[in-house]
């Protein structure tokens, strides 16, 4: 199975569950995967806490880049332990880009499968 049949299945899977929450589910739902967008996975890069993301990420979690580059969940954590961020703040008011997340609910816990990052642009 290619990379990108796979991010397609696990998105199909996502809407299926969000699709088929009851409302306070869905509800708790949003809200876990708002916390984790917004919150848990600029930290984990942040604070350079390579811990956390590895509990963000799916062990097949794959990530392109706006040059087509690849990288893995291992790629991913080798690189947030090494690198420490270039900018002093979660607020990411210094930068604009588009980013598409996968994320899939397993075991009751929310994990990112796939992510493509593009067009980061500097603000001046």
């Amino acid at each position: 199975m290619t990379a990108w049949i796979r991010v397609i299945a696990a998105a199909l899977t996502s809407l299926f569950v969000l699709g088929s929450a009851a409302g306070a589910d869905r509800k708790a739902d949003e809200a876990a995967i708002r916390e984790l967008k917004e919150t848990l996975w600029p930290k984990a890069y942040f604070e350079q806490d390579a811990a956390l993301l590895d509990r963000i990420l799916a062990p097949e979690f794959l990530m392109v880049d706006d040059s087509g580059a690849w990288s893995t969940k291992a790629a991913e954590l080798a690189w947030v332990a090494k690198n420490k961020p270039g900018y002093d703040s979660l607020t990411f008011y210094l930068g604009q880009y588009q980013s598409t997340n996968v994320l899939i609910k397993r075991n009751g816990q929310w994990r990112a499968v796939a992510s493509h990052v593009s067009g980061y642009k500097k603000i001046e």
